[in-house]
């Protein structure tokens, strides 16, 4: 029923100047909307709704991730602006934060301004 529907990622800010300015100018994101109710922004093949709320708590787990064709170049390039991948103590991450799944995918994770957890992952 729904294999041919865009699909649009939610998260939710508290925070609505510095969401925008992360997922715009941080991460690169197009803006295509702004109301009272939330942002939203346009990637290579879907959307980002940044839903404005009085208050979030971040979830304990990735809320979305970014599929990327190199994961070390977005994690340099992510650091260059400021942002730090995220290092779990159960997990052994490389040089640049990445951890590599059993299946081979390269995977971190960063945050944003509310403390969404997001990832990055380069497929096998």
């Amino acid at each position: 029923m729904l294999k041919d529907a865009i699909i649009q990622a939610m998260v939710a800010t508290s925070r609505p100047e510095a969401s925008k300015q992360f997922y715009q100018d941080i991460l690169g994101l197009t803006l295509v909307s702004e109301d009272q109710f939330g942002l939203q922004f346009a990637g290579k093949i879907g959307f980002l709704r940044v839903a404005k709320a009085p208050g979030t708590l971040p979830a304990a787990h990735a809320v979305m991730n970014f599929m990327v064709e190199d994961a070390a170049a977005a994690a340099r390039a992510l650091l260059a602006k400021g942002v730090k991948l995220e290092r779990f103590g159960f997990l052994q991450h490389d040089e640049d934060g990445l951890w590599a799944s059993p299946d081979g995918a390269k995977v971190g994770w960063f945050r944003d301004p509310d403390f969404n957890l997001l990832g990055l992952v380069q497929a096998p």
